[in-house]
């Protein structure tokens, strides 16, 4: 786990422990998983970068899955974006950079979100992983404008 900036919080040992949860629920216990911390103007480079994309997003994830070790991948996380989002949601950004690293962590093990089904279901795997996290029950509206309506 890395931070790479400094205007959110952001529990290192939260993550890993979380990180680790997730991976053993993925089936994938065996797996290591780099998580990055950063603000939005580096985020906005490395969308630019990977993607051609030249704005900031919440979330990136990079498999490197392919390599002779055990790294999964890598998952970047805007924590100035997180923070926005929380504060739309009304919940703390703690729990929005969960989300997000979960997201992440799905993407790298095969789960897509570009059409309404696909995404229903990363979204609904994304909210068992958190349930199960022992946090009790995870907000409703923490998954405001994620999930179509029913």
């Amino acid at each position: 786990m890395q931070n790479r900036q400094r205007r959110v919080a952001v529990s290192a040992a939260r993550l890993r422990a979380l990180a680790r949860r997730a991976l053993r629920d993925l089936g994938r216990p065996d797996r290591e998983l780099s998580v990055v911390a950063v603000g939005d103007a580096e985020m906005r480079r490395l969308n630019a970068r990977y993607h051609g994309r030249r704005r900031a997003t919440d979330v990136l994830a990079f498999d490197l899955g392919g390599s002779p070790t055990p790294l999964l991948g890598e998952v970047i996380i805007s924590a100035d974006t997180a923070a926005r989002q929380a504060r739309r949601a009304g919940v703390p950004v703690a729990l929005e950079i969960d989300l997000l690293l979960v997201h992440g962590l799905l993407h790298l093990v095969g789960y897509d979100d570009h059409d309404p089904r696909d995404a229903r279901r990363m979204h609904e795997r994304a909210r068992e992983i958190l349930s199960r996290d022992g946090r009790g029950r995870i907000p409703a509206r923490l998954w405001r404008g994620l999930l179509p309506a029913s």
